[in-house]
């Protein structure tokens, strides 16, 4: 981590004695009177020339510190709605070190937003995410209005944003009591994100304020105020940001070619296809006739965690989150199943270190909380070995029923062909099998064929300046498929640990893995089997004669590839030297935790949108 780790403290719903809402933290309340929503439309919008500003336009980015009950965001996404001349797309992106729960949340709506913001505030809630640290995107409007809301402080986010950013709306408490979300280098940080032309508008106008705009980068004036306020201020970038300026305009032609139809290029399809691209996924697996995730019936999504929030469990937990975002509306059986992991510990040495961190994380209990083998039990329907911890979100996934889906997503197109390098030509890139018949071509090529990728590198000369990615080894593994009968009807919940069992999906239960270095194939054999049932038996507590009477060798399972990287971080990105050329490789066992993530990063960037992932994470993910 680049910064300490500092838990997200939640807002309290508290009233001063007009009954205002307040804030005992800062000693401010949350809007003037006679409300905010007047303010929104006074100071935010008409402060930084909206709706005209955006009239033209594809799209238009704005960016807000102080979410607070969404009141500033739900009256520009009403304006959006209400204007015919609208650009095609509205991001924004918004800080908020104190955000508050779902149900406080829910319950100040419904007694601020009135209508016509009532729909929109309940559409808000739903999407409303747990409150942990991090970025958060939301999307509403089939995608066309997207929120980014960033949980924690403001001066420790705001230098990890990556956006193009058209209006600022600045919208701390007081100076004088938060003087952090209105300090020279946050401004300086925003004026980062400046796209040519962008406003700043603000409810605050002290003339120490308007100074540290101005030595931030922006012009800024006086104008009349809202609420009782003599003045407010306005502002105007000087320049572009650096930040902003680095940031590629969205992609003209709206075609790709992803090489490679398992999680990572489904995912990358699905996330492309939603913003109305076509897309072309050549798969090498299914030229041969057996799409490669065919009979892998079921997996686990689970998060992780650490005492330091590290790179990989922050993006372990975006990666969750967005799965089930991208995931839930899927039909059948491709959805998840969100029905909670219990996470067995070792021993109780271990089991103590991880409630020391969780109580460092301050995560939310309904998230993940500590467990004692009671509860664990409870939770999983059958006796586990010892206590641990339980991920209210944990997802059971059928990996073949969710890639089918993906692939489904209409703009998207699957072809058989098995790449073996790509050559640039013109403004794009052709596709050729080994015998140098062209595939496919388009602009954007997006390598998302495991280790396959690093083949196509090597031949195409493009491998050398990335010894990361040269570094990438295959690493087989593989399943066993349990009858659900032998352990009782099997888990309600996923269970975890030093392997897995899985509930019932009605072929049976799972239960994994292995990993084999230095394998020439992946197959499923006896001692493979052997090593699965050991370590399932290792996660129960109790006596299942059936599962013990099972014979390695006899059931049926499944075996695979990981494509591993050094640090077990995937690598994902366009390449410095090959414009147009992306790839996404080295998911290794986290292919269900980046798949949706992973393509949104793609997607998002192809699109000119704000980034899902803050740049200290994007810059570790990088191709090198």
């Amino acid at each position: 981590m680049s910064a300490p780790y500092v838990p997200l403290t939640p807002a309290v719903i508290e009233f001063d004695a007009d009954g205002k809402l307040y804030s005992a933290v800062y000693g401010d309340v949350y809007h003037p009177h006679p409300g905010s929503v007047g303010q929104a439309e006074h100071v935010f919008l008409r402060g930084n020339g909206l709706p005209a500003r955006w009239r033209g336009r594809d799209a238009f980015t704005v960016c807000e510190t102080g979410f607070g009950l969404g009141l500033n965001f739900l009256a520009l996404w009403h304006a959006w709605r209400q204007d015919p001349q609208r650009p095609a797309a509205l991001h924004v992106v918004s800080i908020e070190g104190h955000p508050f729960t779902r149900d406080d949340l829910a319950a100040l709506l419904a007694r601020y937003a009135a209508t016509p913001l009532a729909e929109l505030a309940q559409r808000l809630v739903d999407q409303w995410p747990a409150l942990l640290p991090g970025l958060h995107r939301l999307e509403f409007e089939n995608g066309a209005v997207t929120l980014t809301l960033g949980f924690g402080d403001a001066e420790a986010i705001a230098p990890r944003l990556s956006a193009r950013v058209d209006a600022f709306f600045l919208d701390g408490f007081a100076p004088e009591r938060n003087p952090g979300m209105w300090s020279a280098p946050l401004l300086r940080d925003l004026a980062q994100l400046a796209a040519p032309g962008a406003t700043v508008a603000t409810w605050a106008c002290s003339g120490e304020l308007r100074q540290a705009l101005q030595d931030a980068g922006f012009d800024v004036r006086r104008t009349p105020g809202y609420g009782g306020k003599w003045h407010m201020t306005e502002g105007i970038a000087r320049a572009p940001g650096q930040v902003a300026a680095a940031i590629a305009g969205p992609v003209a032609v709206k075609h790709a070619v992803v090489i490679g139809a398992g999680l990572a290029g489904a995912g990358i399809a699905q996330s492309l296809a939603g913003r109305g691209w076509r897309v072309t996924v050549l798969d090498a697996a299914r030229a041969l006739g057996k799409p490669a995730h065919a009979g892998h019936v079921a997996a686990a999504l689970t998060p992780v965690v650490a005492r330091d929030d590290n790179a990989r469990a922050r993006l372990s937990r975006a990666g969750s989150q967005r799965a089930q975002a991208r995931w839930q509306g899927l039909g059948g059986d491709a959805a998840p199943r969100v029905c909670g992991t219990v996470q067995v510990e070792r021993d109780a040495g271990k089991s103590a270190a991880l409630a020391g961190t969780l109580q460092t994380l301050a995560f939310p209990p309904d998230w993940v909380r500590v467990v004692d083998r009671d509860e664990a039990s409870a939770l999983a329907g059958l006796p586990v070995a010892r206590g641990g911890v339980y991920f209210g979100q944990g997802m059971l996934v059928q990996p073949n029923r969710l890639i089918d889906a993906l692939l489904q997503t209409p703009g998207v197109g699957v072809v058989p062909g098995n790449a073996a390098r790509v050559e640039a030509s013109g403004q794009g890139w052709r596709v050729l099998d080994a015998q140098g018949k062209e595939l496919a071509q388009a602009q954007t090529v997006i390598l998302a064929n495991a280790f396959g990728a690093q083949a196509v590198l090597k031949q195409s000369g493009l491998l050398d300046p990335l010894p990361r990615v040269a570094q990438m080894h295959a690493l087989a593994g593989e399943v066993t498929l349990v009858p659900a009968a032998a352990l009782d009807g099997g888990p309600r919940c996923i269970v975890g640990g030093e392997g897995y069992l899985l509930p019932d999906v009605g072929a049976g239960c799972v239960v994994g893995s292995t990993y084999e270095h230095g394998a020439a194939q992946a197959l499923v054999t006896e001692p493979g089997q052997r090593t699965t049932l050991a370590k399932a038996a290792g996660l129960l507590g109790g006596h299942f004669p059936g599962f013990e009477a099972l014979m390695p060798g006899s059931l049926p399972g499944w075996a695979g590839w990981r494509a591993v990287l050094p640090g077990r971080l995937p690598a994902v990105g366009e390449l410095r030297h090959a414009p147009g050329l992306w790839i996404a490789v080295g998911y290794a066992s986290r292919g269900l935790s980046w798949s949706a993530l992973m393509g949104d990063v793609i997607a998002a960037r192809l699109s000119g949108e704000p980034d899902v992932l803050e740049t200290d994470l994007a810059q570790l993910i990088s191709p090198r």
